[in-house]
């Protein structure tokens, strides 16, 4: 145990700390250290090295600190949470508002203690540059514009690709003047300004550099509004709008950048800092107060605008939307301005960069977002078109993609708006969308969300796939004729498909976000089970209905018989036909009330004439009469539906006034009734001409004695 303590003693020790340490020698341990002189002395006495080895157990044993608690993530701890941090950094910005101002102060009375006439000699060599670099833009300004006038009447008016070459073009030759400008002013630095040294100063450097900057972004600017030329100009604006936002937006540009690129700089190196300080808070004041005069000028014209594009939308929901933005974007505007600046006073070096690349994501999120709904916009009104060809085979097709596409382009509109809104509070870190769909539970929920979605969109492809194809098969240009069966089976099986999808894909959408199906499952079968005893007559009808089916009594385009109704079958589905009779009346019989079904189209037909003659009439004659009127049906259109000689079946019924003969003529099914009507109009038509006698009762008047009698 000695030698163990004294082995732990060594390597606490500041020697052999020292020597672990690389590059440093431990000095020699000496005899004469105290320390070691009383640790010696505690473990050769018995009591004192007992007292240390209690003490060491105690330290060895001692319970360890319970580990901290996890922070507490209730709403009420957040929001407190919150307030706190927003009171202790409205109380920091106020601090530093106040400090900043308080260096200002101290800047400015040191401002007059610098030396002046050192920077009155950089201020020549500056203005020199200035007057070599600004005066030859100026001058190439005017070749320029010369150029883009040129450019500008050739595009004319041809379309938008010829206008954005023109732009490219015109955008071209603006950066080549501001390149040779630059160049110019770098030759005046260094020729005129540097002399014989062929030197330039750092101050010249600023202001060249701070020349390509910000003329490089006004060329942006003019590039896109094109004050000059209308034909050149990528944005819908007037000429006054133009020249009204170019002429702001130059300005803004030139005081912000000239003053932080170079005017700034020149000042902290040359006078002092405070100057430069109170240069930069004048600048930021007036590019802030000349940010809210324009905001305050076109209040109404954007509130104007946002109106105009509400009503030619009806004013829906998004017109809504854009009515209320119109009536508040200026106030929200003037808020957003006033805390930029706050905020520049408080932490340029954060917060500023902070907020400006925020908004500066957000206009591009926005902007994407505009361009994109746009597109989506026109071509939902542009409407969808065919080809004649597919149109010819699927007349129904256009029609339908129609009506689901559009729908399709609103579910991607709200997409892309919520991108948008996403994209905005990720930058300004109000909701981390990238670290959350990049976590589990995150990506997760983003794989149902589009599995469910692709599981819709393929059950509505699939949809308009077999739809289709009946559609074809139904055609009746083209390809092969459907016969009667066909479309009747087609028609069950589209409605049958049509049901068993929105169940299906229902169901597998559902578990796709984590929906348990199999309580609705179980659902479905007690409510099937509960609709079985509870509509009869429905289950039925469907029964009923699969057995006419299965047997192939009638078939859509038939003229049947159901019950006391009769007419051309229109529509037949697994529950009830749909009738149409002789006077244009549509009938839905179920078929649990159908008895009997009587088919007149079904392999050949007949028609039935029986004709009654008066009782005194020659039998042989009215036969003739009945042949020749077969025979001149035979001479018309009508021979080709007739598939027999005329079947004349003769003297049927005989009373003491009239007798009665029936012929009967077979034809192709369903095409009877034409034939019929010809050949009785012919028959009649021969009677008259023959003297044949119908058995009309007449009323003969025989004068009598003493009065008068009506005798029949």
């Amino acid at each position: 145990m000695r030698h163990l303590l004294l082995l732990l003693l060594f390597v606490l020790s500041p020697v052999a700390a020292m020597a672990q340490v690389p590059g440093v020698i431990p000095a020699p341990a000496a005899s004469s250290d105290p320390a070691i002189d009383e640790l010696i002395r505690i473990i050769e006495n018995d009591e004192t090295r007992a007292a240390l080895l209690e003490r060491l157990k105690q330290t060895g044993t001692e319970t360890p600190a319970p580990a901290e608690a996890p922070p507490d993530l209730s709403i009420v701890r957040q929001l407190a949470e919150y307030t706190k941090a927003a009171a202790e950094g409205t109380s920091a910005t106020l601090r530093s508002l106040g400090q900043v101002f308080g260096d200002l102060q101290q800047g400015l009375s040191g401002t007059l203690d610098a030396d002046l006439e050192a920077f009155r000699n950089v201020a020549i060599g500056v203005v020199l540059v200035a007057a070599g670099l600004f005066g030859s833009f100026l001058a190439l300004r005017i070749v320029v514009l010369w150029a883009q006038g040129v450019i500008a009447r050739r595009v004319g008016g041809h379309g938008w690709v010829s206008r954005i070459v023109g732009t490219l073009a015109a955008a071209l030759v603006d950066f080549s003047s501001v390149l040779i400008a630059w160049a110019i002013g770098y030759a005046v630095a260094l020729v005129l300004v540097g002399g014989a040294t062929g030197r330039m100063g750092i101050n010249q450097s600023l202001l060249l550099n701070a020349f390509l900057l910000v003329e490089l972004s006004k060329l942006a600017a003019r590039a896109i509004l094109s004050p000059r030329f209308e034909a050149l100009r990528l944005v819908r604006v007037g000429d006054d709008n133009a020249a009204y936002w170019s002429f702001w937006v130059a300005r803004i540009i030139s005081l912000l950048g000239y003053t932080f690129l170079f005017v700034t700089p020149l000042l902290a190196a040359n006078l002092s800092a405070g100057a430069a300080a109170a240069v930069q808070v004048l600048v930021m004041a007036t590019a802030v107060t000349i940010g809210i005069v324009i905001v305050l000028q076109n209040k109404d014209d954007v509130r104007t605008w946002l109106t105009g594009i509400s009503a030619r939308r009806g004013n829906d929901g998004t017109g809504q939307l854009l009515i209320l933005l119109g009536s508040w974007w200026h106030v929200v505007a003037i808020i957003y301005l006033v805390t930029l600046l706050v905020v520049w006073f408080a932490n340029p070096e954060q917060a500023l960069p902070f907020m400006l690349g925020a908004t500066l994501q957000s206009l591009v999120a926005i902007l994407v977002g505009v361009v994109i709904v746009g597109f989506i916009s026109r071509f939902v009104r542009a409407g969808l078109r065919l080809p004649d060809d597919i149109k010819a085979r699927l007349p129904l097709l256009e029609a339908r993609l129609q009506a689901f596409v559009p729908t399709v382009m609103q579910v991607v509109r709200w997409v892309v708006i919520l991108g948008v809104l996403l994209a905005i509070a990720q930058a300004w870190a109000l909701f981390d969308f990238v670290g959350w769909i990049g976590s589990e539970g995150g990506q997760q929920v983003a794989g149902s969300v589009i599995s469910a979605a692709l599981i819709i969109l393929v059950c509505v492809v699939l949809h308009v796939v077999v739809a289709s194809w009946v559609e074809y098969r139904l055609n009746t240009s083209i390809g092969k004729v459907p016969t009667a069966r066909e479309k009747t089976l087609l028609n069950l099986f589209k409605n049958a498909f049509t049901i068993a999808l929105v169940v299906f894909g229902l169901m597998l959408a559902l578990a796709q976000v984590g929906v348990n199906i199999a309580p609705l499952l179980a659902g479905a079968g007690v409510v099937g089970l509960a609709i079985g005893f509870g509509a009869q007559k429905l289950v039925q009808d469907i029964i009923t209905g699969i057995f006419i089916q299965f047997e192939n009594v009638m078939n859509e385009g038939d003229v049947v018989a159901v019950g006391t109704t009769s007419g051309v079958v229109e529509k037949l589905t697994i529950r009830s036909v749909t009738i149409r009779d002789m006077s244009g009346t549509v009938h839905l019989i179920p078929f649990s009330s159908v008895d009997q079904v009587s088919n007149m189209v079904r392999g050949f037909s007949f028609y039935v004439a029986e004709f009654e003659v008066s009782r005194d009439s020659d039998i042989e004659e009215v036969k003739q009469a009945m042949r020749d009127a077969f025979a001149g049906v035979m001479e018309t259109e009508h021979k080709d539906v007739i598939l027999d000689d005329l079947d004349l079946q003769g003297l049927i019924a005989i009373t003491p006034a009239s007798m009665s003969l029936r012929a009967r003529i077979k034809t192709l099914a369903g095409k009877q009734w034409g034939a019929g009507r010809l050949y009785s109009e012919l028959v009649m038509r021969l009677f008259d001409e023959r003297g044949i006698q119908t058995p009309t009762p007449r009323v003969s008047y025989v004068p009598g004695k003493g009065g008068t009698s009506l005798l029949p």
